[in-house]
């Protein structure tokens, strides 16, 4: 599966993605609280990586964050987000080549946005958000919790699971120290994972 056949998948339902998944209201209320107490303890910008229909960029983006870029591989998305938020900044893009400078944010979200990123292909995309992180920025994971690199059936297309200890030793090698992680099983939906991750420092 490529990048460019998942942002095909999604592009082609995209309308119906945003109408049953792309309000904030349709969110867990615990995600919300999750992403905003992160927001509040991260400085300096922030990008959502995934970005989908902007609900969550929007959230970033509370409380006066100027500095806020959403990016996702899905035109449709991005053009929906658009008009629903159009105060946002918005980019198409992949996620393993963003259009951010190196160093440049202080935090990326990244929630739920390699679940379809073959397993092979996940250390490069975890690099690539390193990359763009400064020295000390944090990030936020959402992920399908399970046996590492276990494919299951999602409404879109083909998805995979990921444990805290198998994506801690890919973010440890892409230059992360993983600070916390989560678990939790929602009534009706499979078990989810999260984490947060602050980009090493030089040296340490």
């Amino acid at each position: 599966m490529t990048r460019a056949e998942v942002a095909a998948a999604y592009d082609a339902r995209a309308e119906e993605y945003v109408e049953k998944l792309g309000s904030l209201s349709q969110m867990a209320p615990q995600d919300r609280s999750t992403i905003a107490t992160w927001r509040d303890a991260t400085t300096g910008r922030l990008l959502d990586a995934g970005s989908g229909p902007g609900h969550w960029t929007d959230v970033l983006s509370d409380g006066g964050r100027r500095e806020v870029l959403g990016v996702d591989g899905t035109p449709r998305f991005a053009a929906s987000a658009r008009q629903r938020f159009p105060h946002l900044h918005l980019a198409v893009a992949d996620l393993a080549a963003l259009p951010v400078a190196t160093a440049s944010v202080g935090g990326v979200l990244a929630w739920f946005s390699v679940i379809h990123t073959p397993p092979a292909s996940v250390p490069a995309t975890l690099s690539e958000l390193a990359r763009v992180l400064a020295p000390g920025g944090s990030l936020l994971l959402g992920f399908f919790d399970g046996e590492a690199g276990v494919p299951f059936e999602h409404t879109v297309l083909t998805a995979y699971h990921w444990s805290a200890d198998a994506l801690g030793v890919l973010l440890a090698e892409a230059g992360f120290v993983v600070e916390r992680t989560a678990s939790r099983q929602d009534p009706g939906a499979r078990r989810q994972g999260e984490l947060v991750a602050r980009r090493a420092s030089s040296g340490s």
